[in-house]
C-alpha cells in the first residue's frame, strides 16, 4: 500500500508524522511519499519537495513563490499518473492543497483531507471544493463533523493529534528544574511558526513585556522559538529595542516552557490547543492588515473567537486580541490583563478552572490512531500499487 502525502505547515508536519507511525504500525508494508517536512520524513516519509519550507501567510507573500507552487502541483499530477498511490492525504494548507485534491481526484485516487482548513469560520463558499475534490473528510473539532454534514459533506471526527502529541511527550525534566528559580515568575511567550508573524507581532511583545517588566521586577519571559532563525531574528530585534525586557530564548523547548510558565503570551494558532492540554491559562494576540481587519466581520461568520479553545468553548477562555486599527490601545489592555493575572493569583486561579473546565470536555488522547483507522478502513486491504 502506497499514501501520498502532502503538508505544507510545520505542526501540519508534526501532525503528519505521528499520522505515518501509526499507519506504519497498522501496515509494515506501508510506502510513504509526498510534500511535508523534515519530522514526517523522519516517520519514513520520501519527501519529493520540503514543502514546509515554503509555508507563507498573505497573498502578496505568495505571489513570489507562485511559479514554485505551479511546479509542484505539476509534479505532483505526473507523480500521481506514473506512480498512482492508493491514497492522498492533505493536511491543512488550502490554497495549495486544493489543486493536489484536484489532481488527485482527476487520476481517480480517493482524497482524504485531515485537519481540513477552518472554512467555517473564514471561507463557508468553499465548501463546494470540499464537496468536489475531497472524499473524505477527517476532523479534529468535534462541531465540525455536524458543519459538514449539513452541507452534504462526509466527514468523520477523529479528535486531534496535539491531544496525543503531549501526551506522548516526555518533558525535559533537568531543563523544567534548572529554570525554576524561587522568587522569579515565568512568564512563556510563543511568537509564532511563520517569519511573518514574527515580523508581524514580536514588535508589540517586545513592547507587552517592556511594561510588564517594568512594574513586576521578578517577573522573566522564556520565549519558545520554532527554530534558530528565528530566535536569531527575536533577539535582534530585542537588542535594537529602546529598553530590553528580562527575556530568554530557547528553540526546541515549547512544551517545557508551556509547563513552567504561570501563564503565556502567544501568537494565534494551533499551539493554542497545547495550552488547552497543559490547562495553561494564555493571552492571544494576532495583528492583522487593516484591510483584513475591516473584513473580518464578513469572513469570521458571525464567530466571536480565532482561537481554537475559544471557538470550542464559545466563550473566551483564553483573552485574544485581533490587532490592528488602535495597535496602542489593544497593547494596553494586554498589558493591564496580564499585570493582573501576575498581582491576583486568584483571578489566575479561576482562568485555571475555567480552562480545566474545557479541557475535561474536549480533550481526548486517540486521533493519531483513530484516523489511521478511518484512512486504512476506506481502502482496500490488498494493493497492487507500485512503491515510489
Amino acid at each position: 500500500m502506497h499514501i501520498f502525502f502532502s503538508v505544507g505547515e510545520p505542526s501540519g508536519d508534526q501532525h503528519a508524522a505521528h499520522l505515518i507511525q501509526e499507519l506504519r504500525r497498522c501496515r509494515p508494508d506501508l510506502t510513504v511519499s509526498g510534500f511535508g517536512g523534515p519530522l514526517m520524513q523522519s516517520a519514513g516519509c520520501s519527501l519529493l519537495y520540503r514543502l514546509t519550507d515554503l509555508a507563507v501567510m498573505g497573498f502578496l507573500r505568495v505571489i513570489p513563490l507562485l511559479r514554485k507552487f505551479i511546479r509542484l502541483v505539476g509534479a505532483a499530477e505526473n507523480y500521481f499518473k506514473t506512480t498512482r498511490p492508493d491514497a492522498v492525504v492533505l493536511v491543512d494548507f488550502p490554497g495549495f492543497n486544493w489543486w493536489i485534491a484536484r489532481k488527485a481526484k482527476a487520476a481517480g485516487i480517493p482524497v482524504f483531507y485531515y485537519l481540513p482548513p477552518q472554512l467555517w469560520a473564514w471561507a463557508p463558499w468553499r465548501v463546494r471544493r470540499m464537496k468536489k475534490f475531497v472524499d473524505y473528510v477527517l476532523c479534529g473539532l468535534p462541531f465540525e463533523k455536524a458543519w459538514y454534514a449539513e452541507r452534504g459533506v462526509e466527514a468523520h471526527y477523529v479528535g486531534h493529534p496535539f491531544f496525543d502529541e503531549v501526551a506522548d511527550h516526555s518533558l525535559d525534566g533537568p531543563f523544567c528544574k534548572s529554570r525554576l528559580i524561587p522568587g522569579v515568575r515565568n512568564v512563556g511567550v510563543l511568537p509564532g511558526s511563520r517569519n511573518a508573524e514574527i515580523e508581524q507581532n514580536w514588535p508589540m511583545m517586545i513592547e507587552i513585556m517592556r511594561q510588564v517588566s517594568a512594574q513586576h521586577e521578578n517577573v522573566r519571559f522564556l520565549v519558545a522559538n520554532y527554530k534558530q532563525a528565528h530566535l536569531d531574528r527575536c533577539r535582534e530585534m530585542v537588542e535594537a529595542s529602546a529598553t530590553s525586557p528580562p527575556v530568554e530564548f530557547y528553540v526546541g523547548n515549547t512544551p517545557e516552557i508551556i509547563e513552567i510558565s504561570e501563564c503565556c503570551l502567544m501568537v494565534s494558532g494551533s499551539v493554542s490547543l497545547e495550552m488547552l492540554a497543559r490547562r495553561k491559562p494564555a493571552l492571544i494576540i494576532y495583528r492583522l492588515s487593516r484591510l483584513l481587519r475591516a473584513l473580518a466581520p464578513l469572513v469570521l461568520c458571525k464567530l466571536q473567537a480565532i482561537s481554537l479553545p475559544n471557538v470550542m468553548a464559545g466563550r473566551h477562555v483564553m483573552p485574544e486580541w485581533l490587532i490592528s486599527w488602535r495597535p496602542k490601545r489593544d497593547v494596553r489592555q494586554v498589558v493591564e490583563t496580564l499585570n493582573a493575572w501576575i498581582t491576583d493569583s486568584a483571578q489566575l486561579s479561576e482562568v485555571e478552572q475555567d480552562i480545566s473546565e474545557l479541557h475535561e470536555h474536549v480533550v481526548k488522547p486517540g486521533a493519531s490512531a483513530r484516523t489511521a483507522e478511518a484512512i486504512l478502513s476506506r481502502l482496500p486491504a490488498e494493493s497492487s500499487s507500485k512503491a515510489a
